[in-house]
């Protein structure tokens, strides 16, 4: 009776073997090919027929032989050993060559014109890699929905993740042109007493505390709106609805176009630092190494100016 399959603990190395020496023909050859000499070969073959229970090969002084059972092992062997090199082959390109599915999630509000140029550059540098942006507010966990990369403002609470810091969040007072032209004068903080307030509710209702180095100024508001939706802020802002702290970086393009004007130069509510934050992992993919290397300077002059 033949001695049943042993799948607990196989050696994989012997079935290496047993393909290189049918392949090549003898063992000898494969002997050559694989740089070992003809008695571990044929210690290994031994081996792998002693662990299977059957013949694999027929040895003569001439000739080696494959049995029907050899046929039909290296048929199905030397497919799977083929499917595990060109695994192993796309892995090492991988180290070196970006590639794959980038997935990058961040806030709502971070989401414009500039950052996705930011992405399309790097994507023009490396076509091999797709990118899909997940937007939430929410700290999604990177592990468990299988995200490389998020781009986060303010403080970190997790120490697993690594991170690099890239610029700064700085909240600050602005108001659209129009609301301005009708509006008292603000040159002081106290200024803004005389004006109507868009309220942000987790930065306060009844006031505002601002700073300008060690200065700092506590102001009594006359809120017009509150709301703990900063788009909502933002968007009675370009109304001109009255004044909003907002973070720099929701303002930028308004700013450029003439439609947010920024007011009380250096006075900021809160400044909150820019992290770009991944898992930590022994081997960093190539796809993500580039990214973190090419965009985040890049990522850096945009929230820094």
């Amino acid at each position: 009776m033949n001695n049943p399959v042993n799948p607990q603990n196989p050696d994989l190395n012997d079935t290496l073997v047993f393909v290189r020496v049918a392949q090549a023909g003898g063992f000898s050859a494969a002997a050559r090919l694989l740089g070992m000499p003809t008695s571990t070969l044929s210690v290994r073959v031994s081996r792998l027929e002693k662990r299977l229970g059957v013949t694999l090969l027929q040895r003569t002084t001439r000739r080696l032989h494959l049995t029907e059972a050899g046929q039909t092992y290296l048929h199905q062997a030397a497919r799977g050993l083929e499917d595990i090199l060109q695994a192993e082959a796309q892995l090492d390109a991988g180290k070196h060559e970006a590639q794959g599915l980038l997935r990058i999630t961040l806030p709502i509000d971070m989401g414009d014109d500039q950052l996705l140029g930011i992405l399309s550059g790097y994507r023009a540098r490396h076509p091999g890699v797709a990118v899909e942006l997940v937007f939430s507010d929410a700290r999604l966990d990177l592990v468990a929905q299988g995200l490389d990369l998020a781009l986060r403002a303010g403080e970190l609470a997790d120490s697993s993740l690594v991170a690099r810091q890239i610029g700064q969040a700085r909240w600050a007072p602005f108001a659209h042109p129009d609301y301005l032209a009708r509006a008292p004068a603000l040159r002081v903080p106290k200024d803004l007493t005389q004006h109507a307030t868009l309220c942000f509710s987790p930065l306060g209702r009844d006031s505002w505390t601002l700073t300008r180095g060690k200065t700092r100024a506590q102001v009594p508001l006359r809120c017009a709106f509150a709301a703990n939706d900063m788009r909502l802020i933002r968007q009675l802002a370009l109304d001109g609805q009255g004044v909003a702290l907002l973070p720099d970086y929701v303002c930028r393009r308004e700013v450029d176009h003439g439609h947010l004007v920024p007011l009380l130069p250096g006075w900021y509510a809160r400044t909150d630092p820019i992290h770009l934050v991944y898992p930590g992992q022994r081997f960093v993919p190539a796809k993500l190494r580039h990214f973190i290397d090419e965009a985040g300077p890049a990522l850096s002059a945009l929230f820094d100016r």
